[in-house]
């Protein structure tokens, strides 16, 4: 049975976890791309595709709504305007969890959580995942 495990707790009290993901997804809103672990990224991927919905509901209470959870009003204006706008015919599914690979520190499973519209300078989000992976030196002789 799963009784009593509606959503992660990420190892904080209720008043530091709500506010951990108001920022992040503020910071994703005006970002378009935040790195994080893979169960906060997980828990915080539902929240900003619920403050995207309301961005196209348009409405005053739903503005009113967004803007009582998101920390700036720059990324309010943002999800009412350009976020809503991109993403007026797409049912759902706002973002996507790229895995990168293990924190040096202590191991935490590292993510990419981007819009699914986000173009990066050059590259898409898989090939930077990719292309974190160390590469031979030019002079050095493979070991086969």
């Amino acid at each position: 049975m799963r009784h009593l495990n509606g959503y992660r707790k990420l190892g904080r009290d209720s008043s530091h976890r709500r506010a951990m993901l108001r920022n992040m997804a503020t910071s994703l809103v005006l970002h378009e791309r935040i790195e994080t672990t893979v169960p906060k990224a997980k828990e915080l991927r539902g929240i900003v595709d619920r403050m995207i919905t309301l961005g196209k509901k348009g409405d005053l209470h739903a503005r009113r709504m967004a803007a009582s959870y998101l920390f700036d009003d720059e990324a309010v204006t943002k999800v009412f305007g350009d976020l809503a706008e991109r993403f007026r015919t797409r049912p759902g599914g706002y973002t996507r969890i790229l895995k990168k690979g293990f924190r040096f520190g202590d191991g935490a499973d590292i993510a990419l959580l981007e819009l699914v519209d986000f173009q990066s300078k050059g590259a898409s989000g898989a090939e930077l995942a990719k292309s974190d992976k160390p590469k031979a030196k030019k002079g050095a002789k493979s070991a086969v």
